[in-house]
């Protein structure tokens, strides 16, 4: 969220719209007068504002819009969507890990099928390329703890390589994250990611609403 002393909403350059800035990707103008995302809201200078989708900022790349919005000659290189979504992808794993240092990180189908049963967990994540039966399996234990397989948020954004290295274990296919700071710090970058990559707003997002990673001062 928006510190109380900053603007709590800004005009996307594309649609025009007036935005909460946690629906929203700041971005800035290098030295090199490239354009560059600013993700976590911490870079210096002036910055514009993109609805945080990926088809939002392909056409504000395509449309040449961040030079009408910058009012000033700028540089966008070819496949600035992918960067950024490159750029959301490695903060979330980021926070993943901070979360496992933490000690908040369980792996294994055992221990994660144990956790969902009887412990406060704030999510749990699958490998994009594992198993469909044990995706299943731990829904079916979703269910009959909570009633319905989306009362915690469910990840599966990330390959199992990925997992491991953010996780420091081998081979991860399915972690369950217990509750605290950390989990929530990863599960808010997690959702934001998967809103990039779908162009479905916060009220869209299983009704759950995601805020943008946190910032620092906007400009």
């Amino acid at each position: 969220m928006a510190r109380k002393t900053e603007p709590s909403e800004r005009t996307c350059i594309v649609t025009r719209e007036t935005l909460p800035v946690d629906d929203l990707i700041r971005f800035v103008i290098a030295p090199d007068e490239t354009v560059v995302a600013d993700i976590r809201r911490r870079l210096p200078g002036r910055g514009v504002w993109v609805t945080a989708t990926r088809e939002a900022v392909e056409t504000a790349e395509l449309k040449r819009l961040f030079a009408r919005g910058f009012k000033a000659q700028v540089t966008v290189a070819p496949g600035l969507a992918e960067r950024v979504e490159a750029l959301l992808e490695q903060d979330a794993l980021a926070a993943l890990s901070m979360a496992r240092k933490a000690g908040l990180v369980l792996t294994g189908f055992g221990k994660v099928e144990a956790a969902i049963g009887s412990a406060a967990i704030a999510g749990v994540i699958h490998a994009s390329d594992g198993s469909e039966d044990g995706v299943r399996k731990l829904t079916a234990a979703l269910m009959r703890r909570f009633g319905q397989p989306d009362a915690v948020p469910v990840s599966r954004n990330y390959r199992s390589e990925q997992l491991d290295l953010a996780i420091g274990r081998a081979n991860v296919i399915h972690a369950a994250l217990l509750a605290g700071g950390a989990s929530d710090g990863f599960v808010t970058r997690d959702r934001f990611l998967r809103r990039y990559r779908a162009g479905v707003g916060r009220n869209d997002d299983n009704g759950r609403g995601t805020a943008a990673p946190r910032e620092m001062k906007t400009v």
